[in-house]
């Protein structure tokens, strides 16, 4: 070997001997500067795919990007707040539509009806307002239904449709009886009529109408059917108060007699009645020991 590589072998093995030990340290900076007392602690080695704690607090913005591209789910919870939250639109929706409902309704019946509105002035040539002419509008249509709690003796339930063109019109009439009889024997009848009427006097403030027509009586034995008579009377007593009061006859082939008065309170096309009615019938239809059944009465019902 020469003599120059023989000093630089040597060299190299002297430089390698007298080198201070080297510190293990990864991602650190170490300041020579530094006293060994103010030295920070070295920062310790971790595992290849192992967190470091540190580097999570060195790096704040790294884990708020890594909390943002986590995937996000949707627990059970929050469908189920979703759905309550979509009945509850719909329950709004259905309220509004139903108070909507109510309101159109109401202002129908209280701008409707044959007793409302201002009277016509005294000047023949001017047209009257609707609803001025009370009973004596050119149509009119009715219905109502009324209770008869007897005394003793049952309940009468009456339903009631009629019309009126001026001075001619039609009534039909259905009433339910459930009678009793003692304290066992209890029986159900059903009795019906139907009329046309006519009205030789029509006012503003009264109506007075002539019926005729058919009245029917369903008994255990059969259906009975005979000619019926009555007469009805409408007259205003004050402001939206009528007094009513109605005859029905039926001579043969089975005797009935229906006689009724009180009082209607019209709210619009809207009524409120309440009076007396007096119901006289043969025995066989009666199924009671007394023909004649007597008691208040009190219903509702529509006029327009």
């Amino acid at each position: 070997m020469s003599l120059p590589k023989v000093f630089l072998c040597g060299g190299l093995l002297v430089g390698t001997l007298a080198a201070p030990p080297a510190e293990a340290r990864f991602g650190k900076h170490s300041d020579s500067s530094s006293s060994s007392g103010d030295a920070k602690p070295a920062h310790k080695a971790t595992a290849i795919g192992v967190d470091d704690d540190d580097d999570d607090d060195a790096k704040p913005d790294e884990n708020e990007n890594r909390g943002l591209k986590a995937p996000v789910t949707v627990s059970s919870s929050d469908d189920c707040c979703r759905y309550s939250g979509s009945d509850d639109v719909a329950a709004v929706i259905l309220g509004a539509v139903f108070e909507l409902i109510l309101s159109g309704v109401g202002e129908a019946i209280a701008s409707t009806g044959t007793h409302h509105g201002a009277q016509p002035a005294d000047d023949p040539n001017e047209v009257p307002l609707p609803g001025s002419l009370r009973h004596a509008v050119p149509f009119s249509f009715r219905m109502g239904a009324q209770v008869s709690p007897f005394q003793q003796r049952g309940t009468g339930l009456d339903f009631n449709l009629g019309w009126d063109l001026r001075r001619f019109g039609a009534d039909l009439r259905v009433i339910r009886l459930d009678l009793t009889s003692g304290a066992s024997s209890r029986g159900e009848r059903t009795l019906g009529t139907v009329h046309v009427t006519y009205a030789p006097i029509v006012q503003e403030n009264v109506r007075v109408r002539a019926e005729l027509g058919v009245s029917t009586a369903d008994l255990p034995q059969g259906l009975y059917v005979g000619p019926s008579l009555g007469m009805s009377l409408e007259a205003c007593v004050l402001g939206p108060l009528d007094v009513e009061a109605r005859m029905q006859v039926t001579p043969f082939p089975y005797r009935q007699a229906d006689l009724r008065t009180g009082l209607a309170l019209h709210l619009g096309s809207f009524m409120l009645r309440g009076g007396v009615h007096g119901l006289f019938l043969d025995p066989d239809v009666s199924i009671t020991s007394r023909d004649r059944l007597f008691g208040p009465e009190f219903g509702m019902g529509f006029t327009f």
